[in-house]
């Protein structure tokens, strides 16, 4: 059993108090504990603004690319060995376990890469300057600059590798230094990312620290130049983002939540075209993929009435065929749940679900043996307007059918009741019936996913996100975004318009903006 600690100030640090225990979630076995207390909030806060933010932004953005390129060179070298742990603690199959270790070393390297590209120094040119006078003379320009506080990231259970690796590819890239907080019920990856992380010595020092428990205490002393990133639950969201101190101080705060996510079948698809066979292929790894842990999840299934017994059929034939089991053994394709807190939800969130919906595959029942199994649950709701169908998220692989009546107005207005989500995915070659959904639900949603004959094959599902758009979303999606390209690093620079001169102004930024 290991005793998971947190890196602050330089070294390693064990923790205090009631030990929180991990467990394999496919065995119920013990295996490694977590000791919320022993960190020096005030210390470690002051580490990373006095020690890491100067040392990094002595590097140019290029120079901090490098930084970023040599960590994805180093995930992918210990790939297998982090590959197992997943597995372990995470209850992660190999191909759940590659999703996520891939997806974090990928947008280190793209953020790498993009990097590259960037000025040799520590301002960007944001947009063109102006003329702000009679004449070209006086002349504004806004730029972004690194801020000179801190990142506190608060990660999430499901993504131990790839969340902590997108949060940290931006800040670093800006010059913030970071300090990330680990998911408890999946601590065991995080940790040993850490610990490689600061065995590798690619950072400067005090630019990572790491803490595996609570760092609630923190948030009481971050200023107006920190920044604290979460991706967890809306309620979770809602208790950071109303903290008093962070609302005093006016600290940055960017929260990707929960989200009621809807996949829309178009009225044109016919069974067997490719369109369908996107459709169905994509759900079936969005229900079991993580055990359907995934905040881009589908949650709620808009077909049209006269194809709805068919997509039943077939989707409950297709999700009968995913084994569930240990995610250790190769032919398994869907793991446990990620802790008994984790399971007693889902469960509890079926069984409210099954009140408004009938429930055609799986369920709550426990399945036999020790784990923390939840079978591949699919629903038909029996009245698509029922309130708890669109305000219910079930984190786990369930999913419920709502049929509607095809008509494309309908479609936007499902959509939108959840509220605000990270993602819609759309399934039509009906262009006209395309382009009204989008310009109806763009407002509420941070990604729209459209799948068509030409994408099949073609494309990575809605499941995935990808470091070049945008990851978040309004309203019960947090309201927050993350990665998006050059987008990702704007929580951590501060946009500034300088006025003057125009060749003074080119001179103090650093910028061409020609003469006067």
């Amino acid at each position: 059993m290991i005793a998971l600690q947190s890196y602050v100030s330089g070294r390693w640090t064990a923790g205090s108090g009631d030990p929180v225990p991990l467990y394999e979630p496919a065995t119920e076995a013990v295996i490694g504990e977590v000791r919320p207390g022993g960190v020096d909030f005030a210390a470690t806060l002051a580490y990373a603004r006095e020690v890491g933010g100067p040392a990094l932004r002595a590097l140019t953005f290029p120079q901090r690319a490098e930084l970023l390129k040599g960590l994805a060179a180093m995930l992918h070298e210990h790939r297998d060995e982090l590959l197992e742990i997943a597995g372990r603690n995470g209850g992660n199959t190999r191909g759940d376990a590659k999703f996520d270790l891939d997806g974090a070393s990928g947008t280190l390297a793209f953020y790498a890469k993009l990097g590259e590209g960037l000025p040799a120094g520590n301002l960007l040119a944001d947009g063109d300057g102006v003329q702000l006078g009679r004449t070209a003379r006086f002349w504004g320009q806004h730029v972004l600059a690194p801020r000179p506080g801190v990142a506190v990231h608060i990660n999430a259970f499901n993504f131990p590798a790839w969340g902590m690796g997108e949060k940290m590819a931006c800040a670093l890239l800006a010059g913030v230094p970071v300090i990330e907080k680990a998911g408890t019920p999946s601590a065991m990856l995080a940790f040993r990312i850490a610990q490689l992380v600061v065995e590798s010595r690619i950072l400067p020092e005090g630019a990572f620290q790491f803490v595996p428990g609570s760092i609630s205490g923190m948030l009481d002393l971050l200023g107006p130049m920190d920044a604290v990133a979460l991706t967890g639950s809306a309620r979770t969201g809602a208790l950071i983002r109303g903290n008093s101190h962070l609302v005093a101080r006016n600290v940055r705060v960017n929260i990707e939540a929960d989200s009621i996510n809807s996949a829309v079948l178009g009225p044109d698809v016919e069974s067997g075209s490719d369109t369908w066979e996107q459709f169905l292929g994509n759900l079936t790894v969005d229900m079991t993929q993580k055990a359907g842990q995934k905040c881009t999840a589908v949650r709620r299934i808009l077909v049209p009435q006269a194809l709805v017994a068919e997509v039943q059929e077939a989707l409950v034939e297709r999700l009968k065929a995913v084994k569930v089991g240990n995610p250790l053994d190769n032919d398994v394709r869907m793991g446990p749940v990620a802790s008994s807190s984790q399971l007693r939800d889902v469960r509890a969130g079926i069984r409210q679900l099954a009140e408004v919906a009938e429930v055609v595959l799986g369920g709550a029942e426990p399945m036999p043996g020790k784990g923390y199994f939840v079978s591949p649950t699919l629903l038909r709701a029996r009245d698509a307007s029922a309130p708890r169908i669109h305000d219910l998220e079930v984190f786990g692989p369930c999913a419920t059918i709502v049929g509607y009546d095809g008509a494309v107005q309908t479609a936007i207005d499902l959509c939108n009741r959840g509220g605000g989500s990270l993602v819609a995915s759309a399934y039509s070659d009906d262009r006209a019936f395309v382009e009204r959904l989008v310009a109806g639900i763009s407002p509420w949603h941070g990604r729209i996913w459209l799948g068509s004959e030409k994408t099949h094959g073609q494309a990575l599902g809605p499941g995935a996100v990808l470091p070049a758009t945008v990851h978040g979303g309004p309203g019960r999606a947090g309201g927050g975004e993350e990665l998006g390209g050059l987008r990702g690093l704007h929580p951590y620079l501060q946009r500034t318009a300088v006025q003057g001169d125009r060749a003074v102004v080119g001179r103090a930024t650093g910028l061409e903006t020609g003469g006067a």
